[in-house]
């Protein structure tokens, strides 16, 4: 499915590729998914964890959980989002790390985005992604 999916990096943009990510993916006529913002809250409930690595973490397992009931892999994301409380270089890296890792080689368009808050206020981050479906 992923071969539908053109990635871009021009060189009269800013060489996302390096940072794992790409500024242009276009995807062929097909159905897409939108996932809602995923957060670091488990199906079966409970408190999310209190660091950033933990919420991640969870967050990334939701995300697979998505990407497990539309029958797609991360390389079938068009785009993703990542929102954060406390958006610096540190957190950013604490959570690109996984990221990077969940997206094992695939370069969506990405965005992040820095928020004053998210749904609840123990919550730091929150991944939403648009994923091309088969035919």
């Amino acid at each position: 499915m992923s071969s539908s999916l053109k990635r871009m990096n021009p060189q009269s943009l800013p060489d996302a590729g390096k940072l794992g990510y790409s500024q242009i993916s276009i995807a062929d006529p097909s159905r897409l998914a939108f996932v809602s913002g995923q957060v670091a809250w488990r199906a079966e409930g409970g408190t999310a964890p209190r660091t950033l690595e933990e919420q991640t973490a969870v967050v990334i397992e939701n995300l697979k959980g998505a990407l497990t009931a539309t029958e797609t892999s991360s390389q079938d994301i068009v785009q993703m989002r990542v929102y954060m409380t406390d958006l610096h270089a540190e957190s950013m890296e604490v959570a690109m790390t996984q990221v990077m890792a969940f997206l094992d080689g695939a370069q969506p368009s990405l965005t992040g985005v820095g928020v004053a808050a998210l749904a609840a206020p123990e919550l730091q981050i929150e991944i939403e992604i648009v994923i091309q479906l088969p035919l």
